[in-house]
């Protein structure tokens, strides 16, 4: 579980990365909303921990702004502020869940799991297609052209990654942590298993899907949606 973390507070924020990831999670963290605003555009997070206090520009307003640009992201905001109107005001603005501080960790550790596995539910309830390729989240099956595929575990991990993200570029460090987390594999591994995944749904079709952009990462997409 890949989340981002929008707090100021640094103590907080290293409380969060030492009872969190050894729970299961990654964690990004930006310690102020432009930067956080930034994390979230780039990279594919399951949840946003968004504090509601922070400077320059507020997490009412950050979060207003992430689902002006079409997230679905789930976020759950923390604050201090415990009164109705706050809680509110956070959930017209796109919040999914309210923590109010000071909170206990086990707690909010329920409630993102809670809301990734219902995001998840959400997601997966449609098949995901990109060209003639056709992933179906909930039975995990595969199929391009109509002929059914069968991937090993990590390069159906790394396809259905891909193609939620399609047609962007996700790089290299973004795979290698959503796939193994923490505990990174050789420098190999992942070339390895996007070689399985590219023969499997590309080598015996004459369209590629699957494309390597050196330097920045990797691309699922059709060929009209490959820019240059």
């Amino acid at each position: 579980m890949y989340i981002l973390v929008i707090e100021d507070n640094p103590d907080l924020v290293a409380n969060l990365y030492d009872y969190l990831e050894p729970r299961g999670y990654t964690l990004d963290a930006a310690y102020e909303a432009r930067s956080g605003l930034q994390f979230a555009s780039e990279k594919s997070f399951d949840a946003i921990v968004l504090d509601l206090t922070l400077p320059g520009l507020d997490g009412i307003e950050l979060c207003r702004q992430l689902r002006d640009a079409g997230s679905h992201t789930p976020v759950l905001m923390l604050t201090a502020r415990d009164t109705l109107d706050a809680k509110l005001e956070g959930f017209a603005a796109g919040a999914d869940d309210y923590l109010v501080k000071p909170f206990a960790l086990q707690e909010l550790d329920v409630r993102l799991r809670a809301l990734i596995r219902r995001a998840r539910c959400d997601h997966e309830s449609e098949k995901l297609q990109v060209g003639d390729l056709v992933f179906d989240p909930e039975t995990l099956s595969v199929q391009r052209a109509g002929k059914t595929i069968t991937l090993p575990p990590i390069p159906l991990k790394i396809l259905a990654l891909l193609i939620r993200q399609s047609p962007r570029v996700v790089p290299k460090r973004e795979l290698e942590r959503r796939i193994w987390g923490n505990e990174r594999p050789d420098s190999d591994s992942l070339r390895t298993h996007l070689h399985v995944l590219r023969s499997a749904i590309d080598k015996p079709f004459d369209t590629h899907l699957l494309r390597t952009v050196h330097g920045m990462g990797y691309q699922l997409a059709a060929p009209d949606e490959v820019q240059g």
